[in-house]
């Protein structure tokens, strides 16, 4: 492709640049550079890409794309934007695949990841839809399953499995947007179907700094959207549509256009009736907890609004099956439940720990750390809830990242000490699961909160391998073979 069409809707400042070159790739990470590449500058949250454009040069970059002039006297070409420009050229060099399908992006704090499971099971049994879904376990393509690093992947990348998707007969796709991802441009000039907002609770303000920054780069999605659906429950839902361009609808349990009426819950499900407009519809899902409704309501009320009933919603979803770390049930012989969740946050430990208070017949125990390198500010109040919330509790790690465990586990603790809920700190997460499950009582539900779908703990900068289903499996057949 000419220098000139990758840069088709791309300000130029200025240039030096040959416009009629050809390019052979892109690149924004030196490391990955190759000859012909054009390398794009971005300025970056952690570090500044301008100081690798000499490493980019080495390894035979054709031009440079950046905000900074470079002093080498090397072709480049200057604009405003790196970051709104990498995402461009990924439009421009795949072809613009998001607009051959119809997009739906899902952002807020919980629920996203099941939220776009259920609506791509919506989509492709009620509408006939082939969906592509992007998220936090997982990216498909239709049945087809790739891996995932992040929830929403940088733009570039994010064109290229459009281009996949498209091509290989996606007429849908179901994405979670991430705040991240929405500050941050990975998204940039993609224009939504429809827009769902789940909810707003307190979560990286590592990088946001303040509830309200947050909740405006939530906000952002509906800039985007042909049609926004959002959570009238919730309470930042008037500053998430404050600004919104876009028609939108709403849904709740309180509020919202369509409502979630005479809901019951129980261990194996939920059961409610969705309302709108004086029509009723009885759903059941087949995944416990108060949350769930919400979830239910939200894939509603956007699969309506890409013109699916909700009485065909309702069907399909009574058949769905449930997403694997959130409210997952692992096997085990004895006498008690073991539940894996991905509950990271305040909001997500007190829906789980409400859930299972919803059916446990005995003590509802949790075992849960923090995540190293994010928002402090959470860990005790994560404390706090769970000694509200639960019977016992298992203090230990999540992914200290670069941080040590024990400073980690300190924030924690005063959010436990001087309460009358028991509470345990084992440091090693594998030692603390086989703690809990040691002193599991009959009819105990033990919660193991925080990795949900990872198979891996990140300490330092090393991902080791981690399947809390294999240190249960492993715990239960040692003491079988002890029996």
């Amino acid at each position: 492709m000419k220098l000139g069409e990758l840069l088709h809707n791309i300000p130029i400042l200025e240039t030096n640049a040959d416009l009629e070159q050809e390019i052979t790739g892109v690149s924004y990470d030196s490391r990955h550079t190759s000859p012909g590449d054009l390398f794009i500058a971005l300025e970056g949250y952690e570090t500044d890409g301008h100081r690798f454009i000499p490493m980019a040069r080495e390894k035979g970059a054709a031009c440079v794309l950046c905000q900074k002039a470079p002093q080498d006297g090397g072709p480049y070409v200057r604009t405003g934007d790196s970051r709104g420009a990498l995402a461009q050229a990924g439009r421009n060099w795949f072809g613009d695949p998001a607009g051959e399908m119809t997009m739906v992006g899902v952002t807020g704090t919980n629920g996203k990841t099941t939220t776009t499971y259920l609506l791509k099971d919506v989509l492709e049994k009620a509408a006939g839809a082939k969906v592509g879904l992007i998220g936090t376990n997982q990216n498909m393509v239709g049945d087809e399953v790739l891996h995932t690093e992040r929830t929403t992947p940088e733009s570039f990348e994010l064109q290229a499995l459009f281009r996949r998707m498209a091509d290989a007969g996606c007429t849908h796709v179901v994405m979670e947007v991430s705040s991240h991802a929405l500050c941050l441009q990975r998204v940039a000039g993609i224009r939504f179907a429809a827009g769902l907002f789940t909810n707003l609770s307190q979560d990286h303000l590592d990088f946001h700094g303040s509830m309200e920054d947050y909740c405006g780069a939530k906000a952002l999605l509906f800039r985007q959207c042909e049609k926004g659906v959002y959570n009238a429950d919730d309470p930042w839902a008037d500053r998430v549509t404050r600004d919104a361009p876009c028609p939108l609808s709403s849904f709740g349990e309180k509020a919202g256009e369509l409502r979630g009426e005479n809901i019951r819950l129980a261990v194996d499900g939920v059961d409610f009736d969705a309302c709108r407009d004086g029509e009723t519809v009885p759903v059941r899902v087949n995944i416990p907890g108060g949350f769930t409704v919400y979830n239910a309501l939200g894939v509603m009320a956007a699969a309506r609004e890409l013109g699916v009933s909700l009485a065909d919603s309702a069907r399909v979803l009574r058949q769905s099956a449930g997403v694997k770390g959130r409210v997952e049930v692992v096997p085990v012989p004895g006498e008690y439940t073991v539940l894996i969740d991905y509950a990271v946050t305040p909001d997500a430990i007190e829906n789980v720990l409400a859930t299972v208070r919803d059916f446990a017949k005995g003590r509802v125990v949790i075992l849960f750390g923090c995540g190293g390198d994010r928002d402090r500010g959470k860990r005790p109040k994560m404390g706090r809830i769970a000694a509200r919330m639960a019977d016992f509790v298992v203090v230990t790690s999540d992914n200290p990242r670069t941080e040590v465990p024990g400073d980690i586990i300190a924030d924690i603790l005063p959010g436990l000490e001087g309460t009358e809920t028991p509470y345990v700190v084992v440091e090693d997460r594998v030692e603390a699961i086989r703690y809990a499950l040691d002193h599991a009582r009959k009819d105990d539900v033990i919660i193991l909160a925080g990795k949900g779908h990872e198979t891996y703990q990140i300490v330092g900068h090393e991902k080791r391998h981690l399947d809390e289903r294999e240190v249960v499996a492993a715990y239960i057949a040692e003491h079988k073979e002890r029996a």
